[in-house]
């Protein structure tokens, strides 16, 4: 499908003083949509389909991490997913003008708590992790205690995953040491084969996995924090 090239200029404009600060885009967000845009929109497509292998190599990240920015992404309306399967994605990519008038003036609140603060910084916000998984292991489902739970990272550090309480989930220590750097689709198929997790256990546990990476699983923060503000 092809469309009228947009001003490039303009487009890298409201890139970089619109889009990045207000959506928060960390910088593997800002160089997996840029790249996406340029083989899109700035040659006359509207819609893009492509590997996260293609994707990865071209932004120059790992895998995961280029995975986790498309998600988020699509949860900002930067993207539209039209279709995935195993062959990849076939995605609207939207100019910034377009994501501007989509949303509305529907922006993070800059002077609320920064979401997208190191959670590791305090007692505090590594405790709104615990609390948000309300007890249970997030990967296997199983009761914890405080002495059997801990913080593992989704994408892990070596491969650059962060802080933030969209990479940062409450499990039990076996799982902790069980998953190390392997990515987390595949850590919790293993539970599944391992009998660990059910058809359905799975399949919930996937769904958790991409609304955790679209930032729509944000903790409660704490009450000194929220009065702030």
């Amino acid at each position: 499908m092809e469309t009228k090239k947009p001003d490039a200029e303009h487009v890298w404009k409201q890139l970089d003083d619109v889009l990045v600060p207000r959506l928060r885009l960390s910088i593997t967000e800002r160089g997996v949509y840029s790249y996406l845009l340029r083989h899109s929109r700035l040659e006359g497509k509207a819609q893009l389909h492509f590997s996260l292998t293609w994707l990865a190599r071209g932004a120059r990240v790992s895998k995961t991490p280029a995975r986790n920015a498309v998600r988020r992404l699509i949860a900002h309306g930067a993207l539209r997913l039209v279709k995935r399967n195993n062959g990849g994605h076939l995605v609207e990519v939207r100019l910034p003008d377009e994501i501007i008038r989509t949303r509305q003036g529907n922006w993070p609140d800059p002077g609320g708590v920064d979401l997208e603060a190191d959670f590791l910084t305090s007692k505090a916000l590594r405790q709104t992790i615990h609390n948000r998984e309300r007890g249970f292991c997030f990967y296997c489902l199983r009761r914890l205690t405080p002495l059997t739970r801990c913080l593992d990272h989704v994408v892990p550090r070596v491969s650059f995953g962060s802080n933030s309480y969209r990479n940062l989930v409450s499990c039990c220590l076996r799982c902790n040491l069980q998953k190390k750097a392997r990515a987390p689709e595949d850590f919790l198929r293993g539970l599944y084969r391992q009998r660990r997790l059910t058809d359905a256990d799975l399949t919930a546990r996937l769904r958790a996995l991409d609304a955790l990476a679209a930032g729509k699983l944000a903790p409660a923060l704490p009450a000194q924090l929220e009065n702030r503000n």
